[in-house]
């Protein structure tokens, strides 16, 4: 196995969330910055990010990280990486990139150089002057800030939200890994009621199902790394194998997602029937207004309509309200709001903490407000 500089890449605000992770499968961490969680491992710790990881948003293999303030000495650098180790000569070669706040600033110029200089590399290499690119696709990213190029593959190929559970859609749904990271930073564990009352397609209930399981959120779909000859796929065979084994089938869960609308909840058990865990869950078409924090303790994660999901400001008043008042009357739950809607501390009270994250390209705050913890038992 060779060791690996990998970057596992993450939603704003979800670096903690995404490092813990990183940690819990026991790689080494090299750096958190924002966007991007830096860490050693091997073409196993690959295959093992990409099934596991539940909130990074891509696993890419960095390759290289230079300066360079002019194509030359981006062509010199790239063409200097050891592009055989990784591609045979019918690879498909697509290279993308950014640039900010660098003299390079034009990325199809950085892109076409970063083409060029891994194919002389090849042809040097195969002694061979045409490529078929017919064979398995590598993505090459360059990414450029302040005339540092950071040099990387992205083995995920479709991001990691892509899960490929989400058979039904509606309007404005959450992204999966932002799903999980919003129950990361909850307090609720899979011993505790678990409720959305505003569940659309069911995704924060499903990714909650999913973890309690402990089933491995990309088991069920494919990664291109795995067309790739450089990582062998009995690595693949072998960690999908040991993530089936790991499945917990046993542990009984409370969890209810509801929506006012039907054509909701019939996409949320569609895609609870495609993620494995429709008897992990309850979904029921029922008004916000009339769900009931049933038992001690529980959590409420949701993601409210808002903005144009929703229209006036006296209408997401009130749905504030209503979350206000459900929690004074069942003080041991916790709520957990996720919204764009600046106003929403006027109606709900000060929430006990607020992250920024982002929602796609929507800028939302999470607003936390844990309930009353169980007083802990003197022995």
């Amino acid at each position: 196995m060779s060791k690996l500089e990998v970057i596992a890449t993450s939603t704003f605000g979800l670096e903690a969330v995404v490092k813990r992770e990183v940690e819990s499968l026991g790689y080494p961490i090299l750096s958190s910055e924002n966007g991007k969680i830096t860490y050693m491992t091997d073409e196993r710790g690959v295959v093992r990010s990409n099934l596991w990881l539940r909130c990074a948003d891509r696993v890419l293999i960095k390759l290289a990280e230079f300066h360079a303030k002019t194509f030359e000495e981006l062509f010199q650098q790239v063409k200097a990486i050891a592009w055989e180790q990784w591609f045979t000569f019918d690879s498909r070669i697509v290279v993308t990139g950014t640039s900010v706040k660098s003299q390079l600033h034009s990325v199809p110029g950085c892109q076409s150089i970063g083409k060029k200089a891994i194919i002389e590399r090849l042809a040097e290499t195969y002694a061979v002057s045409e490529f078929p690119e017919t064979g398995a696709e590598f993505v090459v990213k360059l990414t450029l800030l302040k005339d540092r190029v950071t040099v990387t593959l992205d083995t995920s190929g479709a991001g990691l939200h892509k899960r490929g559970y989400r058979v039904k859609n509606v309007p404005a749904p959450i992204k999966e890994t932002l799903a999980a990271g919003l129950l990361y930073l909850s307090v609720w564990r899979k011993d505790k009621p678990l409720t959305d009352p505003f569940c659309g397609s069911g995704t924060i209930a499903i990714e909650a199902a999913l973890m309690a399981r402990n089933i491995a959120p990309g088991v069920s779909r494919n990664f291109a790394a795995e067309n790739w000859e450089c990582i062998p796929k009995k690595l693949w065979k072998e960690e999908r194998r040991r993530a089936f084994a790991a499945i917990d089938y046993d542990t009984e869960l409370n969890i209810l997602g509801t929506d006012i609308d039907k054509r909701a909840i019939f996409a949320a058990r569609e895609n609870a029937i495609e993620a494995g865990v429709e008897d992990s869950i309850k979904f029921k078409v029922m008004n916000a207004q009339s769900v009931e924090l049933r038992g001690n303790y529980g959590v409420l994660v949701t993601n409210p309509p808002y903005g144009e999901r929703i229209g006036d400001k006296a209408k997401l008043g009130k749905l504030y309200d209503m979350l206000a008042k459900k929690q004074h009357a069942n003080p041991t739950w916790s709520i957990y709001v996720i919204t764009a809607d600046k106003s929403f501390e006027e109606t709900f009270g000060n929430a006990a903490r607020r992250r920024k994250l982002f929602n796609g390209m929507i800028e939302t705050c999470y607003y936390q407000n844990p309930g009353i913890k169980p007083v802990k038992r003197v022995k």
